[in-house]
């Protein structure tokens, strides 16, 4: 789907679809658990619809909604054959199920869509190799056997936090205590802090270490004794937060402030770009934030922001550091790459053109902010894409006052 978005003021109150994020923590620890669990506020977005349909896959039941997760047997043994597992474009739901495949049904086949196949697999390639479980690629998919056993387990902590949630959610099923060991600087920390509060929530306990997380053994995922409430997602309010630097007037509402997610900080974030002067953005920890942060320092006129330790966004649904040097340009941004980073100085104006998502979530809703501040219409192509996580995206837009047609 195409789009013509044309110039105009968004104002109005928001609320941010649900964390798929914790989603998909809570969906994985209940459908491992023992009992019927209830899960609020969930959305069923693709990547949600993709972590659902696998545990189904692996056993468990879960209402047409998603809502209502009855466990599967986390003990169930080998399947035969292999489960067949596709992850659609999600890469949090292929990071995170194959080590819980592998204890669960003694492996799986998995698929995906777009880039999910080409993204790096290496820790787990690694580790599996080690210990005589089979690691291969094939015909466009992922096949993994074996029984994986506990133990220590030394893995990078600056490739991307999902491995490390994929054994933090497998190894505690295990007969045995195991211990994850950080080899590098942990990037992406909020996302682990994530993971193990939703374990608590469902009776399994993780340790941290000097190292990093030692996992007692032998544990058992147990149903959440109340209903399991799904915070308003910081990653997509960060669209709408920094549409107000652009010149619109969005009141973003129910987010909550305690929450766990690292994207919280993009409150922060918005205020640095509102003052005048160089800003310099770390986003190691934050690094799904960057596409609405370039969109807001595209417009920050004369000052120069400067993105930084952003490698990890090359292997992303695009290489979203090119993608958004590229699309931003196109529209008379002045933004500038490095192999890990973004050199923006802002304009006082971004006029119309053409753009592409290049399939990618985050850079749509990117475009489509910095199109209600342009000075002539924008052609937003393969717009459709922000279904991946906020489904109801353009309905939001459209009620905020945005204006746009299909473009054909």
């Amino acid at each position: 789907m195409d789009l013509a978005i044309y110039p105009h003021k968004l104002q109005g109150t928001v609320t941010p679809p649900p964390s798929k994020s914790q989603a998909h923590r809570a969906i994985i620890c209940a459908a491992l658990a023992e009992g019927e669990s209830l899960i609020l506020n969930l959305q069923l977005s693709q990547d949600i619809h993709a972590t659902l349909n696998c545990m189904r896959a692996l056993g468990a039941e879960a209402a047409e909604h998603g809502g209502i997760i009855t466990g599967a047997n986390a003990r169930r043994g080998k399947m035969r054959p292999l489960p067949e597992l596709d992850c659609c474009e999600s890469g949090s739901t292929l990071r995170f199920l194959i080590p819980i495949a592998l204890v669960v049904a003694g492996g799986g086949v998995f698929s995906g869509r777009g880039r999910l196949m080409e993204r790096p697999q290496r820790p787990y390639r690694e580790l599996f190799q080690e210990r005589g479980i089979r690691f291969e690629r094939r015909n466009g998919k992922i096949e993994v056997e074996g029984e994986l056993q506990p133990g220590t387990f030394r893995i990078a902590g600056n490739v991307s936090s999902q491995f490390i949630t994929g054994l933090l959610f497998a190894l505690p099923l295990l007969e045995a205590d195991s211990d994850i060991v950080l080899t590098t600087e942990l990037e992406s920390a909020g996302y682990i802090d994530s993971t193990i509060v939703a374990q608590k929530l469902f009776g399994v306990t993780v340790e941290r270490t000097e190292t990093g997380w030692h996992v007692p053994g032998n544990q058992h995922y147990r149903a959440a004794k109340g209903p399991v409430m799904i915070d308003a997602d910081y990653s997509n309010a960060a669209f709408y937060i920094i549409a107000n630097g652009l010149g619109n007037d969005i009141q973003v509402c129910d987010m909550n402030p305690m929450t766990c997610q690292g994207d919280k900080i993009i409150v922060e974030q918005e205020a640095l770009l509102d003052q005048p002067g160089e800003v310099v953005i770390d986003v190691r920890q934050c690094p799904d934030l960057v596409p609405a942060l370039a969109g807001r320092a595209a417009l920050r006129d004369g000052q120069v922001t400067k993105i930084v330790n952003a490698a990890r966004l090359r292997i992303k649904e695009s290489d979203r550091l090119d993608t958004v040097t590229t699309e931003l340009n196109k529209l008379g941004a002045k933004v500038e790459q490095t192999p890990d980073s973004l050199i923006i100085t802002g304009v006082k104006q971004l006029h119309g053109g053409v753009v592409n998502s290049h399939n990618d979530h985050r850079i749509a809703m990117m475009l489509a902010m910095v199109a209600s501040a342009a000075t002539d219409r924008v052609i937003l192509q393969d717009a459709g894409s922000v279904a991946k996580s906020h489904p109801g995206f353009w309905e939001h837009y459209y009620r905020l006052g945005g204006q746009f047609s299909i473009w054909d």
